[in-house]
């Protein structure tokens, strides 16, 4: 199976080389556990390579998350400048954001993609039409059912999103946040049985330590065994 670098040297080590070639990843952590930096080199790591990459984010603008990367010594603006990537917001406000995202996706032709992070799409509403009332976009929240009472609105919308992520030929990261003592592998409880990979990233400030796991990994032998690591200047590094 060809593999694709995170770019976390001590990660493609226990992965068999990298990534499964066009899958979905989820990386799910606690604020401060280092989801936007392991996307930062993932991404940073496709631009040295030639490849086309894309960055969609949700919860910042993109001049913020620049900034952010260019301080942890990820300088994406040279690789904007020759297409080799593009940063692209979201707005979770707006109706069409759904086909904003889909379009730029499938239209790309992009070798690797980000989407951080999956837990606002999650959260969202949904409009249907009452069938019985023929009242058109009644707001249904997140836990509701579907009309036939068989399908959470919440699993409506991942796996929406998986499906366009799996339509292209891209290898995918998307991140989720994930609740201190949460027993789940996302906030929402399914991104992690949709993704082909689940990766975690946690922390324990008694001990002054951060761990990632390898949750989940089709076709791929790995180890469950939280490996210690560190975040430096240039990122996530296995100690």
């Amino acid at each position: 199976m060809e593999r694709i670098k995170t770019g976390i040297t001590g990660l493609d080590n226990i992965i068999e080389g990298g990534l499964p070639k066009e899958s979905i990843t989820l990386v799910s952590g606690p604020p401060g556990g280092g989801k936007s930096i392991f996307c930062f080199q993932f991404l940073y790591e496709g631009v040295k390579n030639g490849e086309k990459c894309l960055f969609l984010t949700l919860d910042k603008k993109v001049d913020g998350i620049l900034t952010q990367a260019k301080e942890l010594g990820f300088d994406f603006q040279p690789s904007i400048e020759k297409n080799l990537v593009k940063f692209l917001f979201l707005n979770i406000n707006k109706k069409l954001i759904y086909e904003t995202m889909t379009n730029e996706i499938l239209s790309g032709e992009y070798d690797r993609i980000v989407l951080d992070s999956i837990t606002p799409l999650s959260e969202m509403p949904i409009y249907l039409r009452n069938i019985e009332t023929n009242t058109p976009n009644e707001v249904l929240g997140s836990e509701e059912l579907t009309p036939d009472g068989n399908l959470p609105i919440r699993r409506l919308h991942l796996r929406y999103i998986m499906n366009a992520l799996e339509t292209t030929k891209a290898t995918s990261i998307v991140t989720s946040e994930l609740p201190v003592g949460s027993s789940y592998l996302s906030r929402d409880g399914i991104s992690e049985f949709l993704a082909d990979a689940v990766v975690t990233l946690n922390l324990d400030p008694t001990m002054d330590r951060r761990k990632l796991s390898v949750m989940k990994m089709r076709n791929t032998k790995h180890t469950l065994k939280p490996q210690d690591i560190i975040i430096e200047h240039d990122g996530i590094k296995f100690i």
